[in-house]
């Protein structure tokens, strides 16, 4: 018998423990995983719950949520300025196997909540960034409110250490060897994994600077203009990198450095998270994010990857170079009749009325 429990959490030193054990019984998502979870972790859950499911003692599931008001937020903080670090592929950390009957359960425990918070009716989840199957078990739970939905692009790369360029449309093939010439009359490209967390900070600092440049160009703040952002990746590389979990990259034609890559690498899958290209060096012919991206997935390939994610977002480079994609959505979770969704659906259908057939808009890391 399975039997939950949900409670506040006042060790973080001991959960690590308990969740790195399950963590290595499961098939979690990095945005899963104890370095991403546990980053910062007393500073951006000011009030931390957790719902447990346990089987003759033993822990199957294990669900962290924060808590404002009435409202719970599964893997985040509820704060926009912390979470603007962008969880993906999140969801309940359970057995391999059992995810699905697992989230339900766990769900269904965060909603009804515990005795020691005792309030009426039950609580809205905030569920960010999750896949469609974690999106079937909340509907479960509750009513499901889509916010938006966001396709996450990936390359298969089992089969194609060395046909990958082959296995691309003949505009994607014509413009990463037309880049690559470009960028090889000026020296030879290579690519270098920040193997010290030294190296790993000057790649994040060039990083940065390419990216607030290219951004602030096309009138936007840049992700790094919120120092939440900064501070959590700085934390997070410290704790990943010593486990091997960080590719901080620099591609770099000669001396001439074309861009970084902020990645993460967990289990069989290489992650592309964050970027900054060099655009006022790259001419007419060079096309900085395909060639950093082709070095860093052949780098993937060749160190055992199966699968090379772009995240979440429909940018015409992931289009590129992707041969698939999943579906991620940002959804709430509550009874179909509560005020809130019932002004919430009010408002949706004055807006649909007068946006009639425009899409929703898009968000994303920036």
């Amino acid at each position: 018998m399975t039997e939950t429990s949900v409670s506040r959490v006042t060790d973080f030193a001991a959960l690590q423990t308990r969740w790195r054990d399950l963590e290595a019984r499961s098939n979690c998502s990095f945005f899963q995983s104890w370095t991403w979870t546990g980053c910062l972790v007393a500073e951006r859950f000011t009030d931390p719950v957790l719902v447990e499911a346990r089987e003759s003692g033993r822990i199957v599931a294990l669900a962290l949520f924060n808590r404002r008001g009435r409202t719970l937020y599964l893997g985040e903080s509820g704060d926009p300025a912390q979470d603007a670090v962008y969880i993906e592929f999140n969801g309940v950390l359970a057995e391999t196997g059992r995810e699905a009957a697992l989230t339900r359960l766990c769900l269904a425990a965060a909603r009804a909540g515990s005795r020691q918070w005792p309030v009426a009716g039950k609580s809205r989840l905030v569920l960010g960034g999750i896949t469609g199957e974690v999106e079937a078990a909340a509907s479960e739970t509750g009513f499901v409110r889509h916010n938006r939905s966001l396709s996450a692009p990936f390359i298969g790369l089992t089969g194609q250490e060395n046909c990958f360029l082959d296995n691309r449309s003949a505009n994607t093939r014509q413009q990463l060897r037309r880049s690559d010439r470009a960028y090889t009359a000026i020296g030879d490209i290579a690519i270098e994994r920040a193997a010290t967390l030294t190296r790993a900070n000057e790649f994040l600092d060039g990083l940065m600077d390419l990216h607030q440049t290219s951004w602030i160009a096309r009138g936007q703040p840049g992700a790094f203009a919120n120092p939440n952002f900064a501070r959590f990746h700085r934390a997070l590389i410290a704790r990943g990198l010593p486990r091997g979990e960080i590719d901080l990259l620099r591609i770099a034609a000669g001396s001439q450095t074309i861009g970084f890559l902020y990645n993460f690498r967990y289990r069989d899958r290489s992650l592309a998270y964050q970027s900054g290209f060099d655009y006022a060096a790259a001419g007419r012919q060079g096309k900085p994010g395909l060639t950093c991206h082709h070095a860093a997935i052949r780098l993937a390939a060749r160190s055992g990857a199966v699968r090379y994610d772009f995240l979440a977002g429909d940018d015409r480079y992931k289009r590129s170079l992707s041969d698939g994609a999943e579906t991620l959505h940002w959804v709430e979770v509550a009874s179909r009749w509560s005020v809130r969704f019932a002004l919430r659906r009010a408002a949706d259908f004055v807006t649909s009325g007068r946006r009639l057939g425009a899409d929703p808009p898009e968000a994303g890391k920036i």
